[in-house]
């Protein structure tokens, strides 16, 4: 079967997220096409596509690298989410479908067992299903691809929560889903405005994982710098 592109781009990407390849490790087409068995022509298509995303840089001499975030990119992810999301919240109210009304239920109901069960492990897909359904939901191609790519960066950036929050977190779902089936867009706005800001809350707490990991990578890379330096200095 033939590989594409956009498969390529998406195995990359949530290796990436995923911590797979650290921020500021290089990513050769070599040890790409290796790794995913394709050849190199949709890796370097796929490394674009990245890099425009924001999730690689190209540098010179070196190549193309995973993206160094840095602390304020971090916060602006944040401050971002708290404008779109309540917006496209407010839209699903107006625009969901039956059939995106039905998966929102069940997701809802799945995220709350796995709650009472202790089955925190299978809540970050949840979360991911639930916000990708109700961002397309909104009617808008554009806001939920917006929605879709600003979620992946701040799961690439930012610690989960912490699951302390999880069984808040499902209840506030299950009040946003109960507006939108309500199609009492102000309710909904109000109330995802409320669930973010509450998530935002408990990220500015933490300092960003990805601009953390990265600032050390440098930091050591310029350690090891010094070091050659001091050693070819007569």
């Amino acid at each position: 079967m033939r590989i594409s592109a956009h498969m390529v781009c998406t195995a990359v990407r949530d290796d990436i997220v995923s911590g797979v390849f650290p921020p500021g490790a290089r990513l050769t087409e070599e040890l790409l096409a290796r790794r995913y068995g394709v050849s190199r022509v949709p890796v370097r298509e796929a490394l674009r596509t990245l890099e425009s995303e924001g999730f690689v840089t190209s540098r010179r001499h070196v190549g193309a690298c995973v993206a160094v975030p840095t602390e304020q990119e971090a916060v602006d992810l944040l401050d971002i989410r708290a404008r779109l999301e309540p917006l496209g919240t407010a839209r699903a109210a107006r625009r969901r479908t039956e059939a995106q009304l039905r998966v929102l239920r069940g997701l809802v109901r799945l995220g709350r067992q796995r709650v009472t069960r202790g089955q925190f492990s299978d809540l970050g897909a949840l979360e991911e299903w639930y916000h990708e359904t109700l961002a397309q939901a909104s009617g808008s191609p554009t806001l939920a691809s917006l929605l879709t790519q600003l979620r992946r960066k701040i799961t690439w950036v930012y610690a989960a929560e912490p699951p302390v929050r999880a069984a808040a977190v499902w209840q506030e779902h299950g009040a946003i889903v109960d507006a939108v089936a309500r199609g009492d867009a102000e309710r909904a706005h109000a109330l995802a405005s409320e669930h973010v800001e509450r998530s935002i809350a408990v990220r500015r707490e933490q300092r960003p994982v990805a601009a953390r990991t990265g600032h050390r990578r440098n930091a050591v890379r310029n350690a090891k710098h010094a070091v050659n330096t001091a050693r070819d200095t007569p």
